[in-house]
C-alpha cells in the first residue's frame, strides 16, 4: 500500500475522563474527498481539532506525508500544509472581509502568490469580493461559511479540513457550498470532509468512514456505503423509523480500508 497524504492511527481522544474519540483509523489519498460520517457526539469535530492540533491525543498516531503530526503546535500543523475551516465558522466578525482572508494568510510571505489565492478566493465565492470591506459579523451565514473555507484556503493547503460546511445553511446555501466543494475536488484539492448530512457528502465525496460514538463502524467508497442497506436507512432517511436499533449494527459490519 502506497504513502497516504494523512493516516491516522488508532487515535484517542479525551476530554477529561471521558473519551471522545476510542481508537480510529482511517487514510486520505492526495487528490481524494474523504468524509467522516455520523451524528451529533460521533467525534468527528474532536478528530479535526486534534488533526488541526488544539486538541492533544491521548494515544495513538497522526503522519501527514510522511512526518509525525500528534504533538505539533497548530501553527506549524498550519505551515506544514493543513488548513482547517471549523464548524461554527469562527469568523472574526468585527473585522472586515478582506482582513478575515488575510489572517488566513498569516504564515506566508509570497505576497505576489498571496494576491493570486485571494483573487482565486474572490472567483469562487464572487459575494466576498463584492463585500471585501464589509464587516464578516453582517454577512448572512452561508456567506460567513464562504468565508471560514475562503480564509482556510488562503494558507494555500495541501489538506483541506471542512467541518459541517452545510450546518445551519437553506438549501439553497447548501447547494453552493457543496457545489464549490465539488469545484475543489475537480481541481485536485485533497479535502477531509465532516458532515452531518450523509446525502450530500456522499455525492462528493470518493471514500467514506461512518464514526459512532467515537469508533469507526463502517467505511468504504462513497458508493459502498450510499448502497449500504444501514447506511440508508440510519443516514440517507429511507426507514428512518428503524433507525436507532439498525445504527448499532453498524458495529457487526465494521469494514477494513
Amino acid at each position: 500500500m502506497t504513502e497516504a497524504m494523512l493516516e491516522v492511527r488508532d487515535l484517542r481522544v479525551s476530554y477529561g475522563k471521558i473519551e471522545a474519540v476510542k481508537g480510529i483509523s482511517f487514510r486520505v489519498e492526495q487528490g481524494q474527498v474523504v468524509t467522516l460520517i455520523g451524528g451529533n457526539g460521533a467525534g468527528k469535530t474532536t478528530t479535526l481539532r486534534t488533526l488541526s492540533g488544539l486538541l492533544p491525543a491521548v494515544a495513538g498516531e497522526i503522519w501527514f506525508e510522511g512526518k509525525r503530526l500528534d504533538g505539533v503546535p497548530a501553527h506549524e500543523i498550519v505551515q506544514m500544509g493543513i488548513a482547517h475551516s471549523p464548524e461554527g465558522r469562527k469568523i472574526f466578525p468585527r473585522m472586515t472581509v478582506l482582513e478575515n482572508l488575510e489572517l488566513g494568510a498569516f504564515t506566508r510571505s509570497d505576497r505576489a502568490a498571496v494576491e493570486a489565492d485571494l483573487r482565486h478566493v474572490f472567483e469562487l465565492f464572487p459575494v466576498l469580493g463584492e463585500r471585501a470591506a464589509q464587516a464578516a459579523g453582517t454577512l448572512s451565514g452561508g456567506e460567513q461559511q464562504m468565508l471560514a473555507m475562503g480564509r482556510a484556503m488562503m494558507s494555500k493547503p495541501r489538506l483541506l479540513m471542512l467541518d459541517e460546511p452545510s450546518m445551519g445553511l437553506s438549501p439553497i446555501m447548501m447547494e453552493r457550498i457543496f457545489s464549490t466543494i465539488r469545484t475543489l475536488k475537480d481541481a485536485g484539492t485533497t479535502i477531509l470532509l465532516v458532515e452531518q448530512n450523509a446525502r450530500l457528502a456522499l455525492r462528493v465525496a470518493q471514500r467514506g468512514a461512518i464514526l459512532e460514538t467515537g469508533r469507526v463502524v463502517l467505511e468504504g467508497t462513497a458508493e459502498e456505503l450510499s448502497t449500504n442497506d444501514d447506511v440508508r436507512e440510519v443516514y440517507l432517511g429511507v426507514g428512518a423509523a428503524e433507525a436507532p436499533a439498525r445504527g448499532w449494527r453498524l458495529y457487526r459490519k465494521r469494514r477494513r480500508w
